[in-house]
């Protein structure tokens, strides 16, 4: 018996405590208080089935109700308020999926099935100007590596404490010179693969096609705003990484060496916050025609609230990547120490050197693999970040489905449906 109030299941006995004047529902017309008599000509067990009307035939069936809301698709079935046919059940509509991802807010999977299913879907595309930037900046790195670079400082084993930390400060020096031609490289190849790839992957969520053509005409316009953006960035990071070592720096000792030491942790802590603060700038820039400011702007407050999702997200992301990229690469770097003249043996033990021109081949072809297939991921990956979190704040997959056509999300009426930004 149900003890919910102002219900009580019929013909049943008082509960304790209950009134027995009050009215209860009358018994059978034919109960004599005697115990109950059954017909011992029973049918079988389960073929009970409703009587018919006199002069009457089967009863109709009832009709099946009719397919939408709440189907077996839906988690629904038999117990859940419907039959074993199409349309019973609970449970709400699958989100629209007219392109690569469902639009609704999006779990980590399917942010990364999202970026890989762009570069199946648009492979031509894709590879075509991955494949196209990574060739060019490799050979111009390669260039400036046999040229322009000096040759690495030599450490003495013998050297006194002094000058070994001399020698260390050297090498940390010409590290950072040489670092500054491929970081330029990388600039400008990151530039042009972001700009047409967020054009790509902003067609694939709608499910539209997309030519390398047309992705260079609309994110043409959008290049030097993505340059300034860029610097921009890298010059904020250089800053306070200089600002955290520079005291220790100028002190110039092994308390110094210390001191810069422990004055980077810092450091990259606070450029590591900014950064992912900062992620999705170049969606919003591109996809929103907003200026640099605006942009970093917008992707602040995208990211607020959703600090350690996106980090999460994006160090997973990077874990992937770094694991596909190490793949590649120790075959190749192998294969370019067997060729080389050091062979294995200087590989391995450390004391070839002298970089030949089939060792820098080799590995650049090994560089050039690994970027044509890991860039598009991690670009595809910032990219639906950026509509996931538009989603979620900004119901911008109901602007999604009514661009790409999805029947039942036309347009609203005047007073109808969440606001936009």
């Amino acid at each position: 018996m149900n003890d919910t109030p102002g219900w009580a299941s019929p013909g049943s006995a008082p509960s304790d405590g209950q009134d027995t004047s009050v009215p209860r529902p009358a018994g059978p017309a034919d109960d004599t208080g005697s115990a109950p008599k059954w017909s011992p000509d029973q049918p079988p067990a389960g073929q009970w089935s409703p009587p018919s009307a006199p002069g009457t035939g089967p009863a109709p069936q009832q009709p099946a109700p009719t397919p939408g809301w709440g189907g077996p698709a839906y988690g629904g079935g038999p117990g859940y308020g419907g039959g074993p046919g199409p349309g019973y059940g609970w449970g709400p509509p699958p989100a629209a999926k007219p392109g690569v991802i469902p639009l609704r807010p999006l779990g980590v999977g399917e942010i990364l099935d999202g970026a890989v299913s762009t570069l199946r879907a648009h492979w031509r595309t894709v590879l075509g100007v991955t494949l196209a930037v990574a060739v060019v900046s490799q050979i111009a790195e390669i260039l400036v590596q046999r040229y322009l670079l000096p040759e690495p400082v030599a450490i003495d084993p013998d050297a006194s404490p002094s000058e070994a930390l001399n020698q260390a400060a050297d090498s940390v020096q010409q590290s950072l010179v040489s670092l500054v031609p491929s970081l330029a490289l990388t600039v400008i190849g990151t530039l042009f693969t972001t700009s047409i790839l967020t054009v790509v992957i902003s067609r694939s969520v709608l499910g539209r096609p997309v030519t390398l053509s047309e992705a260079w005409r609309e994110a043409r316009p959008r290049l030097p705003q993505l340059l300034g953006l860029t610097v921009l960035l890298l010059l904020m990071s250089t800053a306070i990484m200089t600002i955290s070592v520079l005291p220790g720096v100028l002190l110039g000792s092994a308390a110094g060496a210390a001191l810069a030491l422990l004055g980077g942790f810092p450091g990259v802590a606070v450029v590591i916050w900014l950064m992912v603060r900062f992620n999705l700038a170049s969606p919003a820039l591109m996809l929103e025609r907003r200026g640099v400011m605006a942009s970093l702007r917008r992707s602040a407050k995208l990211v607020a609230g959703a600090w350690w999702r996106t980090f999460g997200i994006l160090l997973l992301t990077l874990v992937l990547t770094f694991l596909v990229t190490l793949v590649i690469a120790v075959p190749f770097g192998i294969l370019a120490a067997a060729v080389d003249g050091g062979g294995l043996d200087g590989l391995l033990s450390g004391t070839g050197t002298d970089l030949g021109w089939p060792f820098l081949i080799i590995t650049g072809i090994g560089t050039v693999v690994a970027t044509t297939i890991t860039y598009p991921i991690s670009a595809g990956v910032t990219v639906l970040l950026y509509v996931d979190q538009r989603i979620r704040r900004e119901a911008l997959d109901l602007e999604l489905a009514r661009a790409a056509g999805v029947p039942g999300y036309g347009s609203q009426q005047p007073g109808h449906g969440p606001s936009r930004s």
